[in-house]
């Protein structure tokens, strides 16, 4: 086993994680400038509420994309082992993305266009 990519595992917290959530930034679903707001909204709110390279409960990676394949109503977001697809996930909604989804549980229906849970 390499120990650089196992000393960059722990240095990133992974396997402490309950979710994995994935954002695509565009340009295809969204332009690149709300793509970047959306993304830095959500990296800047995750580590803020210790939701981001943390143990704590609610804790979740996360991934930036350029291609969920879906290319219509982003930024599109995805979040695992729920398989929520979420659609409009601009940076005013990231608030209550995380107060909502990843905080309490609860999906956001309205948002979610389609369905894929893990397990």
């Amino acid at each position: 086993m390499n120990e650089e990519l196992k000393e960059i595992a722990i240095r990133l917290q992974i396997g402490n994680y309950q979710r994995h959530i994935f954002l695509c930034v565009g340009p295809s679903c969204c332009s690149a400038q709300i793509g970047a707001g959306a993304w830095k909204k959500l990296k800047d709110e995750l580590k803020a509420r210790n939701l981001s390279l943390s143990d704590a409960p609610g804790a979740c990676y996360r991934t930036k994309v350029q291609c969920l394949r879906i290319c219509t109503g982003g930024p599109i977001l995805v979040v695992y082992p729920e398989g929520y697809w979420y659609s409009g996930m601009t940076e005013d909604r990231i608030d209550r993305f995380i107060d909502e989804q990843i905080l309490k549980g609860k999906p956001i229906e309205e948002w979610i266009f389609a369905r894929n849970p893990i397990g």
